[in-house]
């Protein structure tokens, strides 16, 4: 799954505060928050809701194993479609 670095970055990258995020994730945006802080580490169902929306979104999470290590764009996006 991923880790808070990549949701902050794929945030960023989409433009999304983290009250859209949280919205569209179905969670609190203290969840988000707090998440993003490393402060806590959502429960597995909510951090896949988070990775699950930003990867409707167009992003691609690279992984090393579980251990996550990047991101980008999905191909379609890339391709300007």
């Amino acid at each position: 799954m991923i880790n808070a670095k990549q949701c902050r970055a794929a945030r960023a990258w989409l433009g999304w505060s983290q009250d859209e995020l949280a919205e569209r994730a179905s969670c609190a945006r203290r969840t988000i928050a707090a998440f993003e802080q490393e402060k806590s580490v959502p429960f597995d169902r909510t951090l896949r809701d988070i990775q699950r929306a930003l990867e409707d979104a167009g992003i691609v999470f690279l992984m090393d194993g579980t251990r996550g290590i990047g991101l980008r764009e999905g191909l379609a996006d890339l391709a300007g479609n």
